[in-house]
């Protein structure tokens, strides 16, 4: 199987630097874990939306879009879970 490329949008990185220092290696070592496997256990699809994923790390959640087509994941939001969904 080949290996997604993962891009993030740059309000996404920004709201990754905002969040505490301990829960951000957590969470780009979740996100570079999508690209060999883009639907692991444990996330789920929005709905009313074709494409768009909700990754759980703890507290914080991390929304992205999965482009089969051209092996793409790319991240949209990060954030706490009471924040992210707003």
């Amino acid at each position: 199987m080949a290996s997604y490329q993962i891009r993030w949008k740059r309000s996404a990185s920004r709201e990754l630097k905002k969040l505490p220092v301990a829960v951000i290696p957590r969470i780009v070592k979740a996100v570079e874990g999508l690209a060999t496997d883009p639907r692991p256990a444990g996330i789920k699809k929005l709905t009313g939306t074709d494409h768009t994923y909700r990754l759980r790390v703890g507290d914080y959640r991390v929304l992205y879009t999965i482009e089969d087509e051209i092996l793409l994941i790319q991240i949209v939001r990060t954030g706490h879970r009471r924040d992210v969904y707003r």
